[in-house]
């Protein structure tokens, strides 16, 4: 019997299963007429895959400064599209590169990597978080706003600082860094104006996590301090006792755990993460080289926060080949994962530039290999890919073929809301098609995304994600039943409902 065929013959007695897997028995029997109902199918292996978006300096997105709205949107629409064909469930976007804004904001000024000079409001009138977080959830991939949350200035910037800007509000409170400008991180005012920031975000846009990157105190440079003494006395004045490499790092330690405290508070299932630089210090693990001391030099005590689970997700950079000894990936990796005694999840970052130039040390499948030592070391594997602009020719070729062939959802993250029901088994409904079976889920009200899965030569396989408004999946050929299983908003699954298309 043809697919289209018996499913026009079994759209009236489909076969729903709301079974959680830990609930899971012998269905009862069905009338000789009909076919048995199917157990709902296992869990899908879940992974975080996610894409950075940056726009500083148009690395990413957008092409160029200045774009019209129309061509804007229709490239952060097309990364969408290429997002969700490449399998991937997350991007994380750059919403304030140094100080500004690639969202509507009360408090910074709009990016000049937006529109051309800082300040300048898109014309016509647009918001590209919303714009991404609306396209991305639909097609199942979570939104994670990527703050830089003290660089004031970037050596590529060429507009002047609009009145809303931190160099034009408090002068006094930013410092010249070579060719940078930072905001000083032991001034009490920019880490309260910071968190209220990224506090906004979180409370006026529907993102599922926050993320911050590596810029905390600047890398070092050859003949440049950072000219923070009159802060630094300011605290000594007060009664503080610290030397000032300790106060520095106790600067971004309390920042962090504000930040965690802040976040969770006011929305309890949106995840905090960091992507630190991918070396907690030299010699660590033994015989790992860096130049530079990311304890010592940056002040950020990163081992504290995994271990007192002040992130949710931590990223280290880990932008090195396996067969590099001075910074081996296979070395980095295992100990990065021995330092999570609170069993957070460790997501690291890994470079498809590099991987895209292809220059040895570096392997002809080195992301690939990567990806599968990940999944080696935890049942909550997961990554992301610097950047997207470098997801294509061989790099997205190998991905989709070696390591992305079914899509996954996000892990979940149970401590965010230990008492977070299920949500209950989504509705699904098959509809035959010229060019095949097509799965039409309805969402249940309070489900974020849910997993549409297919029974293909007696294997389920996870064939898409998707969210409220999502698209219909294309079932794929020999699909003998097709299954949707919702995810509630810390990632956990509900039951599933599952639909009869052959027999």
């Amino acid at each position: 019997m043809s697919i289209a065929a018996s499913t026009r013959r079994l759209l009236s007695a489909l076969a729903c299963a709301a079974l959680a897997p830990a609930q899971q028995q012998a269905p009862p029997a069905a009338p000789l007429h009909e076919p048995a109902p199917l157990l709902a199918p296992p869990l899908p292996q879940c992974e975080f895959r996610a894409a950075w978006i940056a726009t500083v300096d148009n690395i990413d997105w957008p092409s160029k400064k200045g774009l019209p709205t129309e061509q804007a949107q229709q490239e952060l629409a097309a990364i969408v599209d290429g997002a969700a064909a490449l399998k991937l469930n997350a991007l994380v976007f750059q919403v304030r590169p140094s100080g500004d804004a690639f969202y509507r904001s009360e408090r910074e000024p709009w990016s000049e990597w937006l529109c051309g000079t800082q300040g300048q409001a898109p014309q016509p009138p647009w918001d590209p978080l919303q714009f991404l977080i609306e396209r991305a959830h639909a097609q199942g991939l979570e939104v994670h706003a990527w703050f830089n949350p003290y660089r004031a200035r970037h050596p590529a910037a060429k507009s002047p600082e609009d009145s809303r800007h931190m160099m034009r509000r408090l002068p006094e409170a930013c410092v010249r860094f070579g060719d940078y400008v930072w905001m000083d991180p032991g001034d009490a005012r920019v880490q309260a104006w910071t968190l209220a920031v990224i506090a906004d975000v979180v409370a006026r846009y529907d993102v599922d996590g926050v993320h911050l990157d590596d810029y905390f105190y600047p890398y070092p440079q050859k003949g440049v301090t950072f000219a923070d003494d009159a802060t630094f006395e300011h605290y000594r004045e007060g009664g503080g006792r610290l030397l000032r490499a300790d106060w520095r790092r106790s600067n971004i330690d309390g920042f962090v755990a504000e930040l965690e405290r802040q976040t969770h508070q006011k929305k309890p299932c949106v995840k905090v993460g960091i992507s630190p630089f991918g070396i907690a210090r030299p010699g660590m693990p033994r015989g790992i080289q860096a130049g530079v001391d990311q304890y010592g030099d940056l002040y950020a005590d990163v081992l504290s926060w995994l271990r007192d689970g002040e992130v949710d997700y931590l990223a280290p950079q880990l932008y090195w080949p396996i067969d590099q000894k001075a910074q081996s990936y296979a070395v980095l990796l295992p100990w990065w994962f021995g330092q999570n005694p609170l069993r957070r999840h460790v997501w690291p970052g890994l470079s498809a530039s590099r991987a895209l130039a292809g220059k040895a040390p570096w392997r002809s499948d080195e992301l690939a290999q990567q990806i599968e030592l990940v999944r080696a070391q935890t049942p909550s594997p997961g990554h992301l890919l610097f950047s997207w602009k470098a997801l294509r020719g061989h790099v997205a070729s190998q991905l989709q073929t070696l390591v992305y062939q079914e899509a996954a959802p996000v892990p979940p993250s149970p401590w965010l809301d230990p008492d977070e029901t299920p949500p209950p088994a989504p509705g699904i409904r098959i509809e035959p098609t010229a060019a095949g079976p097509r799965a039409v889920v309805a969402l249940p009200k309070d489900a974020r995304f849910c997993s549409v899965q297919a029974l293909v030569d007696g294997r389920w396989l996870c064939v898409a994600v998707r969210g409220p408004g999502g698209a219909p999946v294309l079932l794929p050929a020999g699909a003998v039943a097709a299954a949707a299983r919702a995810i509630g908003g810390t990632g956990r699954p509900g039951p599933a409902a599952v639909a009869v298309v052959s027999r």
